[in-house]
């Protein structure tokens, strides 16, 4: 007995908002990029439960290219906030303003 599509669709859907609103209260940048991981994990979700359902395998093709826009993302991201803790000795998001005239 497998389970049906909208059981995944529903846990994808409330893994995007709850990356959605961690990204939208929170201050702190490393929580800011794990809710964007939480975000894209839950379209991978999604893409791979819909896969599955076609019978389809362009899904989890697809899956393996937002796997690796997340790999980078998570690598260049950790690389910004290094560089912004080392100017700023912070890594609050408010407190960071160098963009600013």
């Amino acid at each position: 007995m497998s389970i049906p599509l909208i059981h995944y669709l529903a846990l994808s859907a409330l893994l995007f908002v709850i990356g959605v609103a961690g990204v939208l209260t929170r201050r702190n940048a490393i929580v800011v990029f794990m809710c964007i991981e939480l975000m894209l994990n839950a379209v991978n979700l999604s893409l791979v439960a819909f896969s599955a359902s076609l019978g389809d395998i362009t899904g989890q093709a697809l899956v393996f290219f937002v796997m690796a826009v997340a790999a980078a993302e998570a690598a260049v991201g950790l690389g910004i906030v290094i560089a912004l803790f080392r100017n700023k000795q912070t890594v609050n998001i408010d407190e960071i303003n160098i963009l600013k005239w």
